[in-house]
Order: C-alpha cells, then structure tokens, then sequence
C-alpha cells in the first residue's frame, strides 16, 4: 500500500467516523427532546464540529436521522451482482444482505436509535418508506435480470417482497431485543423459515 493510499484510507475512516458521530448525536437529541425541538446547531455541536460541517454530510437534519439509503441500496445490489448466477433467488438476495447485516450489527446503537426514532416519527418513516419501495423497484429488476424474466414477471417481485419481509423481521425481533443479539443469526433464521415453506409450528 502506497503512502497516498494510506492516507485516502485514514480519510475516509475520518469521514465515516463524523458522518456516524453526527447521526448518533441528531438521532440521540430526537430520541429525547422530539423532532422539533432540535436544530442543525445543537446536532453539530454534540458531535463537535461545526454546522458548516454537518451539511458537508447531510443535507438536512431529517437526512441525518434516516441514514442513507441511496448508499444501502448501492451496496445491496452490487453484493447480489457478486452473488453467482447459479444460486437461486431467494439466497442470492440473503447472501446481498448480508454486508448491510454486518453494517448494522457493527453500528448496533446506532441502528436502535434510529429505527426508534423513525417508529415515533410518522413523516421519518414515510421517508424511509420511500426509499424502500425504490430500493425494491431496482432489486426486482435485478432479479429478473439474474432470472431471464422480464422484469413485469411475478416472480422477482415476490422474491423481492419475501427477501425484504425477511430482513425486517429479523431487525423488528433484533431491535425488541435492544440490538443486543446477532442479527445475522436472525436474518438466517427469517430466510431458512421462508425456504422451508414457513411450516406450521403446531405440527412440527
């Protein structure tokens, strides 16, 4: 590794390192003072910098509490592309989960706070649900794409819709539990139920 490559590296931990201190502080002032109640300012200065700073990252305080889905979604699809085209459908989307999986386990707080807070905020969660469904609309074409269906087919957007009611699942039961368990454990538990056809617990 190069100098120049060290210090790119050191820069970018930096960046990611104010980009999560920031959203740690934001999601720690609404979790306890509510959404209105706290500015740009405030945010900035429980993370020790400046706002100037904050908007390097953020383009507004509801940004910094919803976290970056664009981003997510990118990584998701660029870990199901590396996924072999052999692997059926339903594996292939828990295999592209699994690095946000270990994102979110890394930043376990972090992910408490938010999913809380975007819970107790009605127009955080519309955000969010937003950018879910474009989430969804690109995996579905990528699927059919992996498939060779087209991409109005049921199948991918099944496969889509199941994949995803999988993972929140596993966060819904992950958060109940204060983030304290392996979510990935959960995510494996969530998919193995759907691939076994989700058999009745009562019957064995």
């Amino acid at each position: 590794m190069t100098l120049d490559d060290t210090q790119l590296g050191r820069r970018d931990r930096k960046k990611r390192q104010t980009r999560a201190a920031l959203a740690t502080a934001a999601l720690r002032l609404v979790a306890e003072h509510g959404l209105d109640q706290v500015t740009v300012e405030e945010i900035s200065e429980a993370a020790d910098v400046s706002a100037r700073t904050f908007f390097n990252y953020f383009p507004t305080k509801d940004d910094a509490l919803v976290g970056d889905p664009e981003g997510e979604r990118e990584r998701v699809l660029r870990a199901l592309a590396a996924v072999p085209v052999e692997q059926p459908a339903l594996e292939a989307m828990r295999r592209a989960f699994a690095e946000l999986v270990e994102e979110m386990q890394g930043d376990a707080e972090l992910w408490r706070l938010r999913m809380g807070v975007v819970v107790q905020h009605p127009v955080l969660l519309a955000r969010l649900v937003a950018g879910n469904a474009t989430t969804e609309k690109a995996l579905v074409a990528a699927v059919a794409e992996r498939t060779g269906l087209p991409a109005d087919h049921g199948y991918p957007a099944l496969v889509v819709a199941v994949a995803g009611a999988a993972l929140r699942t596993a966060m819904v039961r992950w958060a109940t539990c204060g983030a304290a368990g392996s979510l990935a454990t959960l995510l494996d538990e969530a998919f193995a139920a759907v691939a076994a056809g989700l058999p009745d617990p009562r019957t064995g």
